[in-house]
């Protein structure tokens, strides 16, 4: 097999910098996913069935439904109704923020539900509310038992990423495809795209491996 890596370092500043979008997408769909997610979580988890509703209907299309979809919808009917045009990173960075949170919602529901309720009612007892007693005792507590799902739902949410391409957001996907179209070529565009990805989820198990020993330890 004839493997030409002239044209990898060709693409090589547009494979960086599209690994560097992907970082960024990755980052800020975890970040607001993280934040979205703890209030659907928490409110998915309120007593009254009637207000909880929503939050389950949430949890319930963003699981149900391809994340492909998604970013169509939200690329061309979503984004143009505020920006009056389609804007492919805008719409990644949201649509993979509205996935995330939905996932990110079970897991901080499945940590918060594993602490033992004895500790929430120590906490009232104290004379904490129950925002201060969740805030200050049970999330902590809570978040050791969560980091290995979290840190699953970061590394899909890199590999997910990819399919920003599809509306032509610039991260490393894109520039696989751009480069496999000019040269009609398969195995170095596509065996380079999945190298990166490799690198960069095995470099955030590391990390996160590292970090879940630390706070076990503490």
């Amino acid at each position: 097999m004839d493997f030409r890596f002239d044209i990898i370092v060709e693409y090589a500043p547009f494979l960086l910098k599209g690994t560097l979008l992907t970082i960024g997408l990755s980052l800020g769909g975890i970040l607001i996913g993280t934040l979205l997610g703890l209030g659907i979580g928490l409110g998915k988890m309120m007593n009254n069935k009637l207000l909880a509703l929503p939050f389950r209907m949430y949890i319930t299309f963003f699981r149900g439904t391809p994340l492909f979809v998604q970013i169509l919808l939200i690329h061309f009917g979503v984004v143009p109704l505020f920006t009056g045009q389609t804007n492919g990173i805008a719409a990644a960075i949201i649509a993979l923020s509205l996935n995330a949170a939905a996932y990110i919602a079970e897991i901080f529901r499945g940590g918060i539900q594993s602490i033992d309720r004895g500790q929430m009612e120590a906490a009232r007892s104290l004379g904490m509310n129950h925002v201060q007693a969740m805030t200050h005792v049970i999330l902590p507590q809570a978040f050791k038992r969560m980091i290995p799902p979290f840190g699953n739902e970061f590394i899909v949410l890199i590999k997910e990423s990819s399919l920003a391409a599809v509306v032509a957001a610039p991260e490393i996907m894109y520039w696989g495809r751009a480069m496999s179209t000019q040269y009609y070529r398969v195995w170095e565009p596509y065996l380079t795209v999945a190298l990166i990805y490799l690198i960069l989820t095995l470099s955030l198990s590391f990390l996160l491996n590292k970090l879940e020993r630390r706070l076990t330890t503490e």
